[in-house]
């Protein structure tokens, strides 16, 4: 009866996917699918819903093309932030709500939405279906997915709900009712670490250069983009030490590595932007310092900006370019190879530095099949962005220096949406493949880590070789 229930309630999750009832023999092969490839599938069917939506004529001001639209959608759901239309310039406000609904999907994913909703309705939740939900969120843990799967929407309601009424008193006085919605869209796309905005009243692709001495603003996005780039295991870590006085090797890297990096960018930002005339030169010393903070923690999958990122220095573009690849934590909104696979790749150096066996870190050793997993990690997604930044420079090289376009496509493969205006000019062959980067950056390392981490051995056990000796260094 239990296996019966369960195979029940995974058909149930896949025609939430799916929308459809799909038939007895597509309805066993997709009982067949791996947590993981479902919940790739689940962020497919987003883009393309989202897509067809966006080209709806009441959805745009002057019409979109499907690439655009396709670009847009893919964006979103993936919280990137590049965009090729102005948010509020090219759509209506039709349209800017499929935009923000998109982002909210993508940031929290369907998979988590559809088993909250499941759960919510008071319906059984099957162990599948569990699994399904503990990997879209982050754990491991299924016997904690339900209790993790409503602190998750819990954390995200608050965190939205409070970034809301903080930015009311600014937005309201300044566009009147108007002022709610931005409020709204602003709070979710901060805390969904996507960077969309629908400030472009006066001027195409603003972002938040107008609030750049506005230090409430900025302190409001800010907090949003952390508290979602912590990732909802840590919160939920952070919220247990009342009881437990104790928090996990996980929050600890991630907390250490958070700060280290936020501190460090904004001194490097700081001391490379400091007198230059187009970016931080003419503001005041709080200002530089405020938007130095900003754009550090902004550059770790936000992708907002506060100031004009095309004029600045080349060595800046640079720093910028290893925080985004690094990106946030696991388990969170935002994107990246994440701060704890860049944290067991150091500490993997620093033991075969000091010659040590095993990786350690606060005091633990770390296993190694966590250290393959950092590796491959990064390996492959460096690889993506290397490939990747060759064929965008081959298609738009005439436009634009090889630097941009890297920093163009680390800005994708990251999910961070801050651009130095490459995007604008790319062709549709550079879109579409910017377009599969943003769609790997979002699901790729995950999926990767997932699928290293639960093993399959379908076809028996792999043979015992023979060891091989190799040198190296």
């Amino acid at each position: 009866m239990e296996q019966d229930s369960n195979s029940f309630q995974t058909s149930q999750l896949g025609r939430l996917i799916s929308r459809t009832a799909p038939p007895p023999k597509k309805r066993r092969r997709l009982e067949s699918l791996s947590p993981t490839r479902l919940i790739v599938s689940s962020f497919l069917v987003v883009i393309v819903t989202g897509a067809l939506l966006l080209m709806l004529p009441f959805a745009t001001r002057n019409g979109i093309t499907p690439v655009q639209a396709f670009f847009t959608a893919t964006s979103a759901t993936c919280v990137t932030g590049l965009v090729v239309l102005d948010t509020y310039q090219g759509f209506t406000t039709f349209g800017q709500t499929v935009v923000i609904c998109l982002i909210q999907i993508g940031g929290l994913s369907l998979v988590t939405l559809a088993s909250f909703f499941t759960l919510a309705l008071r319906r059984r939740v099957g162990f599948r279906s569990m699994k399904l939900a503990s990997e879209s969120i982050g754990t491991s843990n299924v016997a904690e997915a339900r209790g993790l799967l409503l602190v998750v929407m819990k954390l995200a309601a608050f965190f939205e709900g409070l970034g809301f009424l903080l930015l009311l008193p600014v937005f309201v006085p300044e566009y009147g009712a108007e002022g709610i919605f931005i409020s709204i869209f602003l709070s979710i796309s901060a805390f969904c670490n996507a960077g969309f905005d629908i400030l472009g009243r006066t001027q195409s692709y603003v972002s938040l250069m107008g609030y750049a001495s506005n230090w409430y603003v900025q302190g409001i996005i800010m907090f949003l983009i952390v508290a979602g780039g912590l990732g909802f295991l840590v919160w939920h870590d952070l919220g247990q030490w009342r009881k437990t006085h104790h928090l996990s090797i996980h929050t600890k890297v991630v907390l250490f590595c958070t700060i280290l990096l936020i501190v460090g960018g904004t001194v490097g930002f700081a001391f490379l932007e400091w007198n230059n005339p187009d970016t931080l030169g003419g503001m005041s010393a709080g200002d530089k310092v405020v938007n130095s903070l900003f754009q550090s923690i902004s550059a770790r999958t936000a992708g907002f900006n506060t100031i004009d990122l095309a004029s600045m220095g080349s060595i800046t573009k640079c720093m910028l370019c290893v925080l985004m690849f690094i990106g946030a934590a696991p388990g969170g909104t935002g994107g990246g190879i994440k701060v704890t696979t860049f944290s067991v790749i150091l500490v993997t150096v620093a033991s075969v530095v000091t010659g040590r066996e095993d990786a350690q870190i606060f005091r633990r050793r770390i296993d190694k099949k966590t250290v393959y997993q950092a590796l491959s990690i990064s390996m492959l997604s460096l690889g993506v962005v290397i490939l990747v930044t060759l064929i965008v420079f081959f298609n738009c090289g005439e436009l634009i220096s090889p630097l941009d376009c890297l920093y163009e496509v680390v800005s994708a493969f990251g999910t961070v949406g801050c651009s130095v205006g490459v995007t604008g000019e790319m062709h549709a062959p550079a879109l579409i493949i910017t377009m599969v980067t943003m769609f790997i950056g979002r699901v790729g390392p995950v999926s990767l880590a997932i699928s290293l981490a639960s093993q399959r051995r379908e076809q028996g056990k792999f043979d015992i070789l023979p060891e091989g000796k190799i040198s190296v260094g």
